[in-house]
């Protein structure tokens, strides 16, 4: 499915009067997936057929990616997490499992740390966890990263960055056998720079500090095995693949992982077929859910 295909089919909700692009799709249980930086819920298109097939599926873009609002101004974890909890009230979902990669882990953190804390507006049934930044301590950043993470250096970067740096730092980051295809990189990368997207990146980059500020309320909730929880990790990912997978099983009681030897960071979009596996082998398995309840 191409982008324009993709967002053809999606509505528009707001969050403190910034629009939000959502995607909604299929019938059963909520099913919230969450992407990851710096790319949009266009990721999740080679697995939506068969999630919609089992689940209510709603894709929001995150604030600051995709075609949601790209606003030069802070945007934090807790703000994205609002805003996501914003799209399931107004999709009439209060229960909803949650599939998240990379900054879209983050928020699911979050997530979880609100329904540990009593303060949920959602339901969360369980998470499945793609290759994310889960722990600070483990998570290893690209150079343009680092560069757009610098407070005065970041709109510098960001202004010079070119999609020629974009496509280098994805082939990186992609298993070896699985590259990134040209549709991916070109419609990835068009619906970043759209709508001054780039400007907008030292602003969302500044999820890497609050994962080190909140790191303790982020990963209690990963110990203490709020919801039932998978991690899916494409170990060759060098940002967060098998290194981090360590760790999570280090602190983890009971950790259930699946690696996926041959990927790298973004497993659902190189191999998605090995990634349904994973995450309905999890959900087969959990009882079934009793109705919505209160969080």
């Amino acid at each position: 499915m191409d982008v324009e295909a993709w967002y053809a089919d999606t509505t528009q909700v707001r969050h403190l009067g910034l629009p939000i692009r959502v995607r909604r799709g299929g019938r059963g249980e909520g099913l919230l997936c969450l992407h990851g930086f710096p790319t949009s819920s266009w990721d999740f298109a080679p697995l939506w057929e068969a999630l919609t097939a089992r689940f209510d599926v709603v894709a929001p873009d995150l604030l600051g990616l995709g075609r949601s609002a790209k606003p030069q101004s802070a945007l934090p974890v807790a703000m994205q997490a609002d805003a996501m909890e914003a799209a399931l009230v107004d999709a009439g979902i209060d229960a909803a499992h949650v599939l998240a990669h990379d900054l879209g882990d983050t928020v699911a953190q979050e997530l979880l740390a609100r329904q540990a804390e009593g303060s949920s507006r959602i339901a969360w049934r369980s998470v499945v966890l793609l290759n994310g930044g889960l722990f600070p301590e483990t998570h290893r950043p690209r150079l343009i990263q680092r560069l757009l993470a610098a407070p005065v250096l970041g709109p510098w970067v960001a202004r010079l960055s070119s999609e020629r740096t974009f496509r280098r730092t994805m082939h990186r980051i992609f298993g070896p056998d699985t590259p990134p295809t040209e549709a991916f990189l070109r419609g990835s990368w068009e619906l970043l720079e759209s709508s001054g997207g780039r400007a907008c990146l030292p602003y969302l980059i500044r999820y890497m500090q609050e994962r080190v500020t909140h790191r303790q309320r982020w990963v209690q909730p990963l110990i203490d095995g709020v919801v039932p929880l998978r991690l899916v990790n494409g170990v060759l990912d060098p940002v967060s693949g098998g290194h981090m997978v360590d760790r999570f099983e280090q602190l983890v009681p009971q950790a259930d992982v699946v690696r996926l030897q041959r990927l790298g960071h973004y497993p659902h979009v190189e191999d998605p077929d090995a990634v349904l596996q994973a995450f309905f082998a999890f959900h087969d398995r959990r009882p079934a859910a009793a109705g919505p309840h209160e969080p």
